[in-house]
């Protein structure tokens, strides 16, 4: 079969590799939409597992099984890394630092024709893809769930005022899950003309240049008013000090994106502490927030179809992760195999 291997963000070769072998309890999946992740073109973390074949966000049809309840022609989407739902943290809700999500994986990865999914994932994280969600809506259901995680996490409850910093892929889902659940004022911003406009054609009342003074012109927005949840999408360090003088009293801040691993990040705790402001950060997504994703993909609650701008074919996998890397005139890339 065909993968796209991974050796660097400018070096994604299409190479062949033999189909994986199934074992009792493993499903064969033929992959129809993988979307390129941000976290696919964080370098410094991908290069020291290169080259290897990335691709998390699917959906597919089964190819063979030796499962009971599964037969070839269904539709599945599958999550990549799953929770053991039993372990001290999953039973607090922490699903995201088990130790069994940490070690489970697909085999080989999204970007390649067929993948086997291993035991623990078909009984762990396989749902049926319904009928009404197609394969490329079908690939935006983790990282929509991790975004329902994540402002789970944050409490964002209707009438709040939200500040999305970065409106790449991931800022754009908050934004549409926030309007969906209720903000009252949706405000995003970004260094990219492209990307602003995208924002406010997702749903954001007004999109903002990050390097004016976002503070003040979220203000002159909120009848005066910081935001009440303040959302880091973005792992750019430069964004991050105005989004902390962003929240109002009483608010939090929520670290979606991650910076580069040993980056510390000043906050001013006095001021924290003094206005009663709360940091969360989230990562992944449990089983129930990708049951929830389904969902609200299903009754269309949040539509993601408007968020493609690119198709491509595992040959053009390269410039794929070009695009994505590059943060400037793409906003979802979705590989599809069969093209």
């Amino acid at each position: 079969m065909k993968v796209a291997m991974y050796y660097n963000n400018r070096d994604v070769r299409l190479e062949e590799m033999p189909v994986p072998e199934i074992g009792p309890g493993e499903l064969l999946v033929r992959v129809k939409a993988s979307g390129i992740c941000g976290t696919d073109v964080m370098e410094w973390y991908r290069i020291k597992k290169a080259p290897l074949v990335l691709g998390h966000e699917i959906a597919g049809e089964v190819a063979a099984t030796r499962v009971a309840g599964y037969s070839p022609g269904d539709r599945v989407f599958i999550s990549h890394h799953v929770p053991c739902m039993k372990c001290r943290y999953c039973l607090k809700g922490h699903h995201s630092v088990c130790d069994l999500l940490r070690t489970t994986h697909f085999d080989p990865g999204g970007f390649a024709e067929y993948l086997r999914v291993p035991k623990i994932n078909v009984e762990l994280g396989t749902f049926a893809l319904p009928d009404e969600i197609s394969y490329e809506d079908g690939s935006f259901i983790e990282p929509l769930g991790c975004v329902i995680r994540a402002q789970r996490f944050a409490e964002m409850a209707a009438g709040q005022s939200v500040l999305v910093v970065g409106s790449g892929i991931s800022g754009l889902l908050h934004i549409k899950l926030a309007r969906a659940r209720g903000a009252a004022l949706v405000v995003a911003t970004d260094v990219n003309d492209f990307r602003l406009a995208a924002a406010r054609q997702m749903g954001a009342d007004a999109a903002l240049d990050a390097r004016a003074d976002v503070p003040e012109r979220f203000r002159a927005l909120n009848d005066g008013r910081l935001a009440d949840l303040v959302i880091v999408s973005t792992g750019a360090s430069a964004a991050i000090a105005p989004a902390l003088k962003s929240i109002e009293r009483g608010g939090t801040i929520l670290f979606f994106a991650p910076t580069a691993a040993g980056v510390e990040v000043p906050i001013p705790l006095y001021d924290f502490w003094r206005d009663e402001i709360a940091i969360v950060t989230s990562y992944a997504a449990s089983p129930d927030d990708i049951r929830e994703a389904i969902e609200l993909l299903k009754c269309r609650r949040v539509s993601v179809g408007d968020m493609i701008t690119h198709r491509l074919g595992l040959a053009e996998a390269g410039r794929g992760f070009e695009l994505v890397a590059d943060a400037r005139d793409s906003i979802k890339v979705i590989i599809e195999p069969e093209k």
